[in-house]
């Protein structure tokens, strides 16, 4: 099952829950503001995705500069900022059994698939 790791405010996210309806997939939406990540879903998101914590991470949010910008953050760090405040997280995600992608642009669904 594909999972789409949704901000429902965000166009880019939206984009790709419209993008999967496109491609005709199966799909469940994960509204993670509503329904956090644990710590566990968020390292495994990010294995997934093959790349560092702060690769996810939207650097330009205010709550980023405010408390985090030019600290020497640990990549544990780094995680449990994001579990601390989720709009700190990159959207949408979407995720497919061992694979995952950022979906911006919406097109990169299409390497999972």
């Amino acid at each position: 099952m594909i999972t789409i790791y949704h901000n429902p405010r965000c166009s880019k996210s939206r984009d790709g829950v419209c993008e999967l309806e496109i491609l005709n997939q199966n799909f469940e939406v994960r509204k993670y503001l509503d329904e956090p990540f644990s710590k566990t879903e968020l390292i495994d998101v990010i294995q997934k995705l093959n790349i560092e914590p702060i690769e996810l991470v939207r650097t330009k949010e205010k709550i980023w500069i405010e408390n985090y910008k030019g600290k020497d953050l640990s990549a544990e760090q780094i995680i449990d900022a994001m579990l601390d405040n989720p709009k700190l997280i990159e959207r949408p995600i979407v995720v497919n059994g061992n694979k995952a992608v950022i979906a911006r642009p919406k097109e990169k669904i299409n390497e999972i698939l």
